[in-house]
This record gives structure tokens, sequence and C-alpha cells, in this order.
């Protein structure tokens, strides 16, 4: 199994409100009325799960995430224990444990990290009440310059076999990917692409924010693999510069394109 990365909840809240609009965006199009059970896989450091318990007030909620660090943060935030926290990897996570069939399932930004992640749909989808709701999004900027110049990086260093296997994640899918698979399942589905323009940083506080941005989510693998001292820094001083010639600052701040691909699928009544 591959062996999760690390996390820092307090570096990956930075940019909180950038990373929480997909959330918001996917959960508009999921038009549950009342449900009774709702689950967020992969709900990380918290703030997004807890939105669920104010838009669905009577619903139980169950956050679950394979990172401890990132859950201690979601329990802290939680002042008044309205959510379940499991602590679980998504390949291994069961849902009888839930004791009731979930009326809305949400995976937000997770997927990337779970191999064969389509292999899990089938699952999720069986276990949903009917009528029920199974919404997804994955980043999908991997050929993006924040990501191309990474991979460029790691090639060059001493440690270039470790760092590309690393960074060598599981495939997300297109829109028509998820669209075609979940209608299989028995499923009505809408599915979409979003291509957010993020303005980082417009106060000029960090001299690289898109190093800041990846550095708490798709650098973790490379950071986990190189200490602190001279061989972090001979992968991130020519990463740094790469970065910054890639997305120079402009008079309202660092312009930072990301993909996001969204899938929302509503179960059949009859399955």
């Amino acid at each position: 199994m591959r062996t999760q990365p690390s996390w820092d909840p307090t570096a990956y809240a930075q940019f909180g409100e950038q990373r929480g609009r997909p959330f918001a965006d996917l959960i508009a199009q999921v038009r549950a009325d009342a449900p009774a059970l709702v689950v967020d896989l992969g709900c990380g450091n918290g703030p997004a799960t807890l939105t669920l318990g104010q838009l669905w007030p009577d619903a139980r909620i169950v956050g679950v995430d394979a990172a401890e660090s990132m859950l201690e943060a979601a329990r802290a935030l939680d002042k008044d224990d309205r959510v379940e926290w499991v602590q679980a990897d998504l390949m291994d996570w069961d849902p009888a444990t839930l004791s009731q069939a979930p009326d809305v399932i949400i995976t937000n930004s997770t997927l990337q990290w779970v191999p064969g992640h389509l292999n899990l749909l089938p699952t999720w989808v069986d276990v949903l009440a009917p009528g029920g709701w199974l919404a997804l999004q994955v980043p999908n900027n991997f050929d993006a310059p924040s990501h191309a110049l990474m991979r460029e990086s790691a090639g060059t260093h001493a440690r270039a076999n470790e760092l590309l296997a690393a960074l060598d994640l599981p495939a997300v899918g297109e829109p028509k990917t998820y669209l075609t698979f979940l209608s299989r399942l028995g499923c009505t589905v809408d599915a979409w692409e979003t291509v957010y323009s993020h303005v980082l940083d417009p106060e000029g506080a960090s001299e690289n924010p898109v190093l800041d941005w990846v550095s708490a989510t798709g650098l973790r693998p490379v950071l986990d693999i190189l200490p602190e001292g001279e061989e972090r820094d001979a992968f991130l001083e020519p990463y740094a510069a790469a970065l910054e010639e890639a997305y120079p600052r402009s008079e309202v701040g660092v312009l930072f394109p990301f993909r996001r691909v969204f899938a929302v699928a509503r179960k059949n009544e009859a399955n």
C-alpha cells in the first residue's frame, strides 16, 4: 500500500478560503433535503466538514481521514462535538461501521491520493440509501507548472529515483470518466470541471506563495523524504526559482490557475 504523506494542518489552513471554495461549489449541487447521515471521506482539518452540520442541522455527520494530525485539528475546531471524527484509510474504510445507510457521501480533494479509487465507488454507491448522493472533487492540475516543475526538479536531484516514485500519484479522471462510470452504477450524474484563477498573497507578504501552497499539499511526499538541510535545499532552491518565473507577481498578487474536476451522482430510487 502506498505510504500516505504527512500533513501539517497549519500549513494547509494558510489558503483556507481558496481551498474551501471547491467544497462549497460541490456541495451546492447536492440537493438532499433532510439527510439523516452525511459522511465526508477525506475530511482533513475539519472546517469544510463542520459546514455540513450547519447546512443539515438535523443530520448525523461523520468525518473520515487517514491523518491523525488533521483529525486532531478537526476535533479542536469542533467545540460542540458536532461531528464524529474517524481515522481510517479510505482503501480500508468499512461503510458497515456506520450502522446505517448514508444519504450523502462526499469526498473532496482526496481521491488523487487513493490508488484505484474508481474501484471504491461501486461500494460507496451500493451502501447509499435509495435516492442518496455521492459527490466528489479531485484536482486535475498535475500538468500545470507547479507540478511539472516539481517533477523536473526531482529528476535532477541526487535522490531522483525516490522523489520521482513518490510523486507518481494515482491518476484522476476527466469529467466524462466519472459521469460514465457512475451512470453505469445506476446513478443520475452531473460532472464538470472548473479552472479557478486564485489570487495568492495580494499583500506581498510571501516571497513565493505558490511554493507555500504546494508545500502543504502536492510537495508533501518530497518533504517527507528530504530532511531539512542540504538535501532539501538542493531541491527547493531551483524549484522555488522556477516557480517564481512561472508564476510572476502581478499588480493584484500572484495568479495561480487551478483546474478541478467534479461529479455529483444521485442513486436512482429503484437501486
